[in-house]
């Protein structure tokens, strides 16, 4: 189903849609990706600490999202991204596996094995929807995943200095070039909307699971 944003914004460009579908349903509007939780009080240093060994094993393996993206996108525009961002995503997996490192063991949870296998559906969850043979749904789901990590790059690069890592740069693009290559791309936008809706979806869900743990060890 088509996100609210994309259902009234008649007239709007691809790139624009796709922005506001991650937005609306990503990462950042979250709340507990922008709580308290994670910046100040005794269980910070831990509930940063849970995130990222996650998202290491969500995306922190080879091939990974864009790796599989990159062998369905045909579109020009998404071609001409998407060598670069796997290149990129190398340097993300190198920055994931520091901080996972450095921050020490996966904080004990109760209920671990549920999100243990909560991890595990979600990353076959992405690997299907970015080797989708409908054109486009491969690019939007890259786009929208490199739209989210900008925001995930905010919570990454706050533990990088609490934990006493150099972050690195992040080179998968900005926003404004991820929306030029949607709009570049705006044949096959149905598609490609729909991929990052549902992306979007699938980080929203680990959030919720992140969330799920942190009151867990809090009430636990």
């Amino acid at each position: 189903m088509a996100t609210r944003s994309v259902e009234t914004a008649r007239g709007t460009r691809t790139g624009q849609l796709l922005l506001c579908c991650v937005a609306d349903h990503g990462t950042a509007t979250h709340p507990y990706f922008g709580s308290e939780s994670l910046s100040r009080g005794p269980e910070h240093i831990r509930n940063l600490a849970d995130i990222i060994h996650f998202l290491c094993a969500l995306h922190g393996r080879h091939p990974g999202i864009v790796d599989h993206a990159a062998n369905r996108i045909v579109e020009p525009a998404g071609r001409a991204w998407i060598g670069g961002a796997a290149e990129a995503m190398v340097d993300e997996r190198v920055y994931l596996t520091r901080l996972a490192v450095a921050a020490g063991p996966m904080p004990s949870t109760h209920g671990g094995t549920g999100s243990e296998t909560a991890i595990l559906a979600q990353r076959s969850a992405l690997a299907t929807l970015a080797q989708s043979d409908r054109r486009g749904c491969a690019l939007g789901a890259a786009l929208a995943f490199a739209g989210d990590w900008l925001a995930i790059r905010t919570v990454l690069d706050a533990a990088a200095k609490r934990f006493g890592v150099d972050p690195r740069p992040c080179r998968l693009g900005d926003a404004a070039l991820l929306g030029e290559v949607a709009d570049a791309s705006a044949d096959c936008e149905r598609a490609l909307l729909f991929g990052a809706q549902q992306l979007a979806l699938q980080h929203r869900a680990l959030w919720d699971l992140l969330e799920a743990r942190q009151q867990a060890r809090r009430d636990y």
